[in-house]
C-alpha cells in the first residue's frame, strides 16, 4: 500500500494545484518513484489511497501497465496512516504487505533497501518490521524522534528532544494487516499500534544501507533532485 492521500501542506506551493504525490522530482513524479521501486522489489499488486486533488491521481495511475494499481478512495475524509490501511483491508487482504509513504526517496547501497527488508522479514516474531536509515545517512529530516534498536533488530520508539536516536523510520514497512482489526474504522495514526506491538516485542527494524531523501517541502525536494545525478536506480 502506498500512502498517497495528505494534503502535502509543507509542499505548498507546489501542492496548490496538484497532490503531493505528482509533485515531480528528477523528473519524475513522487509516485512513480515509490511504485517503481515496489515494482523493482516484485509486487504485482498495489493500493494508493487518494483525497487532495483525487481526480488527477486515478488519471495518472491508471496510465501504469506494468504493475495492477487499485484506489482506496478517502475523498469523504482523511484517514491518517493506520484509517487508511484499515480502510483499504478488504482490497489488501490478510497477508503481509509493503506500506510505503509517498516522499521517501533513496539512493540504494550496496544491498537495495527493499531486498534488505524482505530479508529480514520473519511472521513468527514479527507483526511490524520498519526500514530505518542512520543518522546521518539522509536528508530532510533531522527532528529527534526516531528509533533505538536491540542487538535482534527489536525497536524501542522514542520522542525524547534531549537524546537524538541512533535510528528513523524512513517510511516503508513490511506490515500484516490483521494488526489492525481491533481498531474502530475512521481516522487514526499507526503509531499507537507501534507502541503496542514494541511492548509485545513484535514491533522491528532494520537499517539500510544507502541514502534517504525525505521530500517532505519544496526546498527538500530541491536538495532530492541536487542529489540525483548521482544515480537513482
Amino acid at each position: 500500500m502506498v500512502l498517497a492521500a495528505g494534503l502535502g501542506t509543507r509542499m505548498r506551493p507546489l501542492t496548490d494545484h496538484l497532490p503531493k504525490a505528482l509533485v515531480p522530482v528528477g523528473g519524475k513524479p513522487l509516485i512513480d518513484h515509490v511504485l517503481d521501486r515496489l515494482r523493482d522489489a516484485g509486487v504485482e499488486r498495489a493500493v494508493v489511497n487518494v483525497h487532495h486533488f483525487a481526480d488527477q491521481m486515478e488519471t495518472h495511475l491508471a496510465k501504469r501497465r506494468d504493475l495492477a494499481v487499485m484506489i482506496s478512495d478517502e475523498r469523504a475524509a482523511l484517514l491518517d496512516s493506520g484509517g487508511g490501511i484499515k480502510h483499504a483491508a478488504d482490497q489488501l487482504g490478510r497477508d503481509p504487505i509493503y506500506v510505503a509513504n509517498i516522499d521517501s526517496l533513496w539512493l540504494e547501497g550496496p544491498t537495495p533497501a527493499l531486498e534488505a527488508l524482505k530479508a529480514a522479514w520473519d511472521p513468527a516474531a514479527m507483526d511490524i518490521l520498519l526500514l530505518l536509515v542512520r543518522r546521518g545517512q539522509g536528508i530532510g529530516f533531522e527532528g529527534p524522534q526516531g528509533f533505538l534498536r536491540d542487538a535482534v533488530g527489536r525497536l524501542t520508539h522514542s520522542t525524547d528532544p534531549a537524546a537524538p536516536t541512533p535510528f528513523v523510520n524512513m517510511g516503508v514497512a513490511i506490515l500484516k494487516p490483521p494488526i489492525l482489526d481491533d481498531r474502530p474504522a475512521g481516522t487514526f495514526s499507526i503509531i499507537p499500534t507501534w507502541h503496542r506491538l514494541q511492548a509485545q516485542g513484535r514491533l522491528y527494524g532494520v537499517p539500510m544501507d544507502g541514502f534517504w531523501m525525505h521530500v517532505g517541502d519544496p526546498a527538500a525536494r530541491d536538495a532530492a533532485e541536487a542529489r540525483l545525478p548521482s544515480g537513482l536506480k
